[in-house]
Order: C-alpha cells, then sequence, then structure tokens
C-alpha cells in the first residue's frame, strides 16, 4: 500500500536545529538580555538624588563644550522653584506639555498623535516628548537620534516620575533646560535676556521664555521675531487652564 508523504515542514526543521542550541546556551542568552536592560537603564540610578539635591552638569551640558573644542564650558546656576515667578512654570507647561500633572512620563495619547501625523507627512513633523522625557535627555543623553536613546530616555522618566515628586521634576527642568548658547537654566536666562531674577519676570517674559525652548539656539526671547511673538500668544492663551500642582490644591480644599 502507497501512503502519502507530506513535503518536509520546514519550520519544524528550524526549529529541531535550533532549539538545542537555544537550550544549551539559555543562561547565555538570558545574561545578554540582563546586560541590556542594565544598559539602558544604568543612567536612572542616580535619579533619586534629584528629589532632594542640586546638579552642576548635565548631559547636554558636555555635549555643547565638547562640540566647542572645551574653548568654553556651559555654568548652570541653581534657583529653588520656590523662587521662580508661577506663570513661567505654567508657561512650559502649557506649551511643552498640557498633561504634565495627569500621565507617568510619557503622553501616550499625544505620542499616538504624532505618530500619525509624522507617518502621514512622511517626516518628524511633530514630537511627543513630555517634560520628564526631556530632562532626561537633557541630564543623562544627548540630542543624538537613535532607538537606543530614545528607549533610555523612556525608562529613565519612567523611573524619574517613580521616584520624584512632579515638583521635584519641574525643578529640575526649569534648572537644566537649556535657553541659548551657553545659557543653562533660568536663573542665567532671566538675567542674560531681562536682567532680572525669575521671580521678578512678568507674564510676556515667561511666555517668551517658554516659546524658545523647542530652539534656543536659534530664537531668543527678547527678540521680535515672527517665531517667538506667535509661539508666546499661543502660550499666554493657555496658561489660564494650567493648575499648578492640583493634587497639593486638592489636599487643601479638603476637610
Amino acid at each position: 500500500m502507497d501512503y502519502l508523504q507530506f513535503p518536509p515542514n520546514e519550520l519544524g526543521i528550524i526549529l529541531g536545529k535550533t532549539l538545542p542550541g537555544f537550550k544549551k546556551k539559555k543562561i547565555k542568552y538570558i545574561l545578554i538580555y540582563v546586560l541590556l536592560i542594565l544598559y539602558l537603564s544604568i543612567p536612572s540610578f542616580q535619579i533619586p538624588y534629584f528629589e532632594h539635591n542640586r546638579f552642576r552638569v548635565t548631559s547636554l551640558m558636555e555635549q555643547r563644550a565638547i562640540s566647542d573644542l572645551m574653548i568654553y564650558y556651559p555654568e548652570q546656576c541653581w534657583v529653588d522653584i520656590d523662587d521662580v515667578n508661577p506663570n513661567l512654570l505654567k508657561a512650559i507647561i502649557s506649551m511643552e506639555d498640557g498633561s504634565f500633572f495627569n500621565h507617568h512620563g510619557i503622553d501616550w495619547k499625544e505620542l499616538k498623535t504624532s505618530m500619525r501625523i509624522n507617518e502621514r507627512r512622511g517626516k518628524s513633523a511633530r514630537g511627543a516628548s513630555t517634560i520628564t522625557m526631556q530632562l532626561a535627555k537633557n541630564l543623562f543623553l544627548t540630542t543624538e537620534k537613535n532607538i537606543f536613546r530614545k528607549a533610555k530616555e523612556l525608562l529613565i522618566a519612567f523611573r524619574f516620575e517613580k521616584e520624584v515628586s512632579k515638583k521635584g521634576i519641574l525643578q529640575a527642568y526649569i534648572n537644566a533646560v537649556e535657553w541659548g548658547d551657553g545659557i543653562f537654566g533660568i536663573e542665567k536666562a532671566a538675567e542674560e535676556y531681562f536682567s532680572k531674577e525669575p521671580e521678578e519676570l512678568n507674564v510676556n517674559e515667561c511666555s517668551r521664555l517658554a516659546a524658545v525652548i523647542p530652539s534656543p539656539l536659534k530664537h531668543k526671547p527678547n527678540v521680535n521675531s515672527s517665531y517667538v511673538l506667535r509661539r508666546s500668544s499661543i502660550i499666554r492663551g493657555r496658561m489660564g487652564d494650567i493648575i499648578l500642582f492640583p493634587e497639593a490644591e486638592n489636599e487643601k480644599k479638603r476637610p
């Protein structure tokens, strides 16, 4: 009697050859996986430090210093968040991360919207980095765009939100953000552009400072360019919708 002969199962053959090797090297693969995860999250081990401590140098400062051949090294002047005009915080949040107090490091809704828009336009026309993600990049990473840097940025942002309060994140952000060539932190920016202390800034100046954050090397907040005027106007229109530290406000209202 002749029996029907099925063709060899190629997938079965491949698995039959590879699985024994995988089982033998299982520990090796697990070790590689663990090392990869550690590599991606190493910067986050320093994060708990930022709740109650200051920093002097960020990764972005080092990057700028290297690009300038170490001729000029950027300096950062620290200021407490309570010594800053609250309108500056509202201005930054309204333009950079309107859902800052509602997400845990990543605004998934904004990320999906940005991906859809960028795919339709065929280029990176819109970003979705939250304030926490921007802080992670400025403190520990570089401006280089690749998947590994983005993976680190996401992991660090998650850890930041877990270990540091929203107030602590905002305080670190306003002291780390770049506001011009060699200008890091709101203390130096307020002095450089408006000859004021951060708490003395008015609403217009706050909105102008927030307006140039995406392109601090191209635009200056004290220059009446169409870019600054347009964005600062949008910011002022949004600021009224921002409630700073809503959890603290809710605690005060409770009997």
